[in-house]
């Protein structure tokens, strides 16, 4: 079904809940919140399906969005922890893990639009209209949503704490 091998849905089903995860963490803490337990579960699906990608990929594109993606999970989990970055960490940590989502979403859009309806995609071509003005939108939202986050946090004063998760 849709052109996917064994390998392929691997990949798929375990990096497909990271999809709701940040959409969840978005929508609840305004970021990805990392210590959390949707933080956490974010976390494994990503990186899942990040190195799962070296098993399924055809394009070397692919291969550095998931080295991109497992740097910035990486940055993103542990930045918090270097107790030299001080106040710049909460900033950078959400940045990073922003990022993550980001490069969750551009591949999952190309290849949903590539494969679906199954026989049938809506698209063909890599440069096809739908294809960038989807990617394009993504690319706003980022922008968009990090200023936001920034502005947040700034107006925080460059802290942010979560009520633990029961």
């Amino acid at each position: 079904m849709f052109g996917i091998t064994p390998l392929g849905w691997l990949h798929t089903i375990g990096s497909l809940p990271a999809i709701p995860l940040v959409i969840y963490m978005f929508v609840r803490y305004g970021r990805i919140a990392p210590r959390s337990a949707p933080g956490i579960a974010y976390f494994i699906s990503m990186l899942i399906g990040a190195t799962t990608v070296f098993l399924v990929a055809h394009q070397p594109v692919s291969y550095g969005i998931a080295i991109a993606t497992i740097l910035l999970l990486v940055t993103g989990y542990g930045i918090a922890r270097i107790a030299f970055v001080g106040r710049a960490a909460i900033y950078i940590e959400t940045i990073s893990l922003s990022l993550t989502a980001f490069l969750l979403m551009v591949p999952t859009v190309s290849e949903t639009l590539r494969r679906v309806p199954d026989g049938h995609p809506f698209v063909t071509d890599l440069k096809s209209p739908l294809l960038l003005g989807f990617q394009g939108g993504l690319f706003v939202i980022l922008i968009v949503g990090v200023t936001a986050q920034i502005m947040f946090l700034r107006k925080k004063g460059g802290t942010i704490e979560l009520k633990p998760q029961r």
